[in-house]
């Protein structure tokens, strides 16, 4: 019989934090599942997931797809299926978020995450090799670093440029609280090798500790209960199906997966539990009631000869800045992207992405079927509100005005959308419904929230309403978007469950 005190479910972004984290004082017996493979110190580590200059789409991905608007195109929407999750595939994007993202929090009464009580598991999971001050780490497992200037592909370089020429400020550190304007992305990746989760903190000397066991390549089907208690959960591993017995459970799978295993489980709304044709365990209106993500909308632009290479960095920098009337700061990212290939006629095209960074629409999430290889139906519905609409069109207008700079129009011709009509901001909202994408940030599935909430799912520790013995711990808890990438926000969730695991408090 298969037994730990502790399942933790996804080895990801956060889960793979929680299991190095709670077995630190030795107290626990914690079992760490992940769909994936898992790849330990002393073996060969996959080149797509060394290759922190780009995201590796296809090789450890679950092969989601989503519609960004009702009626569009589907696009892919990687996750990572790999012990490390979508840490260990993605940008290297270092970004916190700012202090009123999780002000935001608390004050949707969860006092726990409010940013002074964030801030210090920021601290405590990087290692800042650029920044040494009170605003950042030096002792965490992630190391963090910037593109110095020598390092810059030309693309790249030139927008910083640009930024200047239109009298943007230099941010000096784009992850203290009280910057703003352009800068090297802060970023988990040295000498272009991703710094991700299960790397960092899954190390040999983890792996050792007698308190850890990793089972890989092994699928949670659902979790298990005797009346409104935990038992474990049954799991698909191997062609076989088997149950493994747990006191308690921790669902760290991600914004995607978690909610259709709450599903699975017999934890949901109760109309969306008997479609599925799953019994009852727990009413809870709010798992996948809403999928949040940051709209992304993109400009393209064919480089001229030596201006761009395929082996030039995605991401190196950003802007960040204030949307038209907003008191937020920092709440939109305008970035340029090396060189991708468009797919329509295979042209090699840089392109200025921008992203809204607090969007006031959100997506759905739908499972068709129980089934646990069921793929769910995606649909982002960016910019479905108009403040969203709005903020992305600015944002477009404000790409076409730094594409069109002494610094960079002499690099590069815009391909897409085509010059002729461009000027007006409805032109620019017209390609923003167009053009819209995703950030590939989804969140707040199973959001966490106040007693008083009927979506909340989970209470502030992520304690799932109505059973015992089961928490959610990863991006499904957030109640709003942060204004950021969310790698890092997920990484401090991680480190707050972690502790307070480990602590038992």
């Amino acid at each position: 019989m298969q037994h730990a005190s502790t399942v933790i479910v996804g080895a990801g972004a956060a889960g793979s934090v929680i299991a190095a984290r709670m077995t630190e004082n030795g107290a626990h017996d914690v079992l760490l599942l992940e769909a994936g493979p898992d790849y330990p110190p002393g073996t060969r580590l996959p080149g797509d997931l060394v290759d922190g200059t780009r995201n590796s789409m296809r090789a450890h991905d679950w092969g989601y797809s989503m519609t960004p608007m009702p009626r569009g195109t589907r696009m892919d929407y990687p996750r990572g299926r790999v012990v490390g999750g979508s840490s260990a595939v993605n940008t290297c994007i270092a970004l916190r978020g700012m202090p009123y993202d999780f002000d935001e929090w608390a004050a949707f009464g969860l006092p726990d995450w409010s940013w002074e009580r964030c801030r210090p598991a920021f601290l405590r999971l990087e290692h800042d090799l650029d920044k040494q001050d009170a605003h950042h780490g030096s002792a965490g497992p992630i190391p963090i670093r910037r593109h110095a200037s020598a390092e810059l592909a030309t693309w790249q370089a030139a927008f910083l440029a640009a930024c200047d020429e239109l009298g943007y400020a230099q941010n000096p550190d784009a992850n203290r609280p009280d910057t703003t304007g352009s800068a090297p992305h802060p970023m988990n990746k040295v000498n272009g090798e991703r710094m991700g989760a299960a790397r960092c903190y899954l190390t040999a000397d983890v792996r050792a500790r007698p308190g850890l066991r990793i089972k890989a390549e092994t699928h949670v089907v659902r979790v298990l209960f005797e009346g409104l208690r935990v038992v474990g959960v049954e799991v698909t591993s191997g062609g076989e199906r088997s149950v493994i017995h747990a006191d308690r459970v921790v669902l760290a799978s991600g914004a995607i997966s978690t909610p259709g295993i709450l599903l699975r489980s017999g934890i949901g709304p109760r109309a969306e539990l008997e479609r599925l044709g799953v019994p009852t365990v727990a009413d809870v209106p709010g798992v996948a009631a809403r999928l949040l993500d940051h709209p992304g909308v993109a400009m393209f632009y064919l480089p001229k000869p030596g201006v761009a290479d395929v082996r030039d960095p995605l991401v190196q920098t950003h802007l960040r800045y204030s949307a038209e009337g907003s008191k937020r700061l920092n709440d939109m990212q305008l970035q340029p992207g090396s060189l991708v290939v468009l797919p329509m006629g295979d042209l090699p095209a840089v392109s200025l992405m921008a992203a809204v960074g607090k969007p006031r629409g959100h997506g759905t999430l739908r499972f068709p079927t129980a089934p646990a290889h069921q793929k769910p139906i995606i649909e982002l519905r960016a910019l479905s509100h108009p403040d969203d609409l709005e903020q992305a069109a600015e944002a477009l207008e404000l790409a076409w005005l730094l594409g069109s700079t002494d610094a960079m129009r002499d690099l590069a011709t815009l391909a897409l959308p085509t010059e002729r009509g461009l000027g007006s901001r409805q032109s620019f909202r017209e390609i923003a419904r167009r053009q819209c994408g995703s950030g590939y940030h989804p969140c707040g599935t199973a959001k966490m929230g106040a007693d008083n909430d009927p979506l909340a799912v989970t209470d502030g520790r992520g304690r799932v309403r109505g059973v015992t013995g089961l928490q959610v711990a990863d991006a499904s808890l957030m109640p709003t978007i942060p204004s950021g990438n969310i790698h890092l926000p997920t990484l401090m969730i991680g480190e707050r469950f972690g502790e307070w695991l480990r602590d038992g408090t």
